[in-house]
């Protein structure tokens, strides 16, 4: 792609983001789904303007990476640690079920073979952590009770993901599973989990002197970012989402960050406040970067709509993505109102589920029309989920996310 072309593809792309999401919040939707909704229109399905290039989707990844990052930051560490079971409870179930309901309806209802029902229940088994952190934070639950279960939940549920991925492209390429390995990505992401806060932490340390000693402005953004793109690498290094490495980083740089076992680094709230407001213009400038790519990557041309199996195996698909997702929190001790807060939260796939959708295709295990199936259910929960968590949070439970 020439430089001028990029250009113009990148200035449609912010503008097109910007336009649709002031449209989306004057209607009383969250933003995120005027973002969304532009890629749609200005991308394949539509207009046919921009193509989701590989140079958008790097964009598109450091969007996601400085969001989980920004979500870390303004993380309160003590209450995600309280919600830790319920968040690996809600995490759990909506990992397991999905799988194991799409893989039996998609090999004994629709007589799919063991590898692509495999592929199925695996696309619909990870929580989008973009979309529904964006949504609860356009709603202000962020940082209540059921918005820290969400994203411990999401977190974790992206980490299963992940790690199941890993296991079906293993076995669609080698046509055999190495649990020796499985075990030791595991063991990796545990680890960067258990040190990578604490060497954050210590790294900010270094970082508030130099910017004390700085006569250049800017020096804060520029090794914070520096520093979350780092930890992003090893995190994929590791075998780990990169995005998980700014969840860290962001977490360890919080005004209220907490490390367990007693071990603890003093935090100084105003230069926390200081990141916050410097790294904010550098968030918002890609985080819409991000879902506007999301929309891009929907072609909804390349659906036959008059295929009856499409209909029947994308509506199937939907409902049980969207019930396996609800089952998880009524095993808490929470109101129903919480239960189905969370439950909601659970449902959109975005990104994740697009991953799942584009392997199989590229490798053969999806046809075109249950790749394009795939796509619809992931369109689904995706557009509808923030619009139904709007209405329920405005209509039945604004109360559960008064901070």
């Amino acid at each position: 792609m020439e430089a001028h072309v990029f250009f113009l593809y990148l200035l449609t792309i912010l503008l097109a983001a910007r336009v649709f999401a002031e449209i989306s919040s004057h209607l009383g939707a969250p933003s995120v789904i005027g973002e969304l909704i532009a890629g749609i229109v200005i991308g394949p399905s539509l207009l046919g303007w921009i193509e989701p290039g590989e140079i958008l989707k790097l964009l598109a990844e450091i969007g996601i990476i400085l969001l989980l990052f920004e979500v870390g930051l303004k993380t309160d560490g003590k209450r995600l640690l309280h919600s830790g079971f319920q968040s690996a409870v809600v995490a759990l179930t909506g990992f397991i079920f999905p799988l194991i309901f799409g893989f039996a309806i998609s090999y004994w209802f629709f007589g799919l073979s063991t590898l692509v029902s495999l592929f199925i229940g695996g696309t619909i088994t990870a929580t989008s952590i973009g979309i529904t952190v964006r949504v609860l934070r356009d709603i202000k639950c962020q940082q209540a009770h059921e918005g820290q279960v969400v994203l411990g939940a999401a977190v974790l549920d992206d980490v299963f993901g992940v790690v199941l991925l890993a296991i079906l492209y293993e076995f669609s390429i080698h046509g055999g599973i190495s649990f020796f390995n499985v075990s030791k990505v595991l063991l990796f992401i545990g680890t960067f989990f258990a040190i990578a806060p604490i060497a954050a932490k210590l790294m900010s340390v270094y970082i508030k002197r130099l910017d004390e000693i700085s006569e250049i402005p800017g020096l804060i953004p520029t090794t914070i970012v520096s520093m979350v793109l780092f930890f992003s690498w090893v995190s994929h290094s590791l075998g780990a989402p990169e995005l998980l490495g700014g969840f860290a980083a962001g977490l360890a740089l919080s005004r209220r960050f907490f490390i367990p076992f007693g071990l603890t680094i003093s935090t100084d709230k105003k230069f926390a406040r200081s990141i916050e407001v410097q790294m904010k213009p550098i968030i918002q400038l890609f985080t819409p970067i991000f879902f506007v790519y999301i929309g891009l990557s929907l072609n909804l041309r390349e659906i036959d709509w008059n295929s009856p199996f499409i209909w029947s195996f994308s509506l199937i698909v939907f409902v049980l993505a969207v019930m396996t997702k609800m089952i998880g929190p009524f095993f808490l001790k929470e109101s129903l109102h919480s239960k189905l807060a969370i439950g909601m939260a659970m449902v959109p796939r975005g990104e994740i589920g697009l991953i799942f959708a584009e392997l199989g295709r590229l490798s053969g295990i999806f046809n075109n029309e249950i790749h394009a199936g795939m796509v619809i259910v992931i369109a689904l929960t995706t557009l509808l989920s923030p619009f139904v968590m709007k209405w329920y949070h405005d209509k039945y439970a604004s109360h559960l996310c008064d901070e």
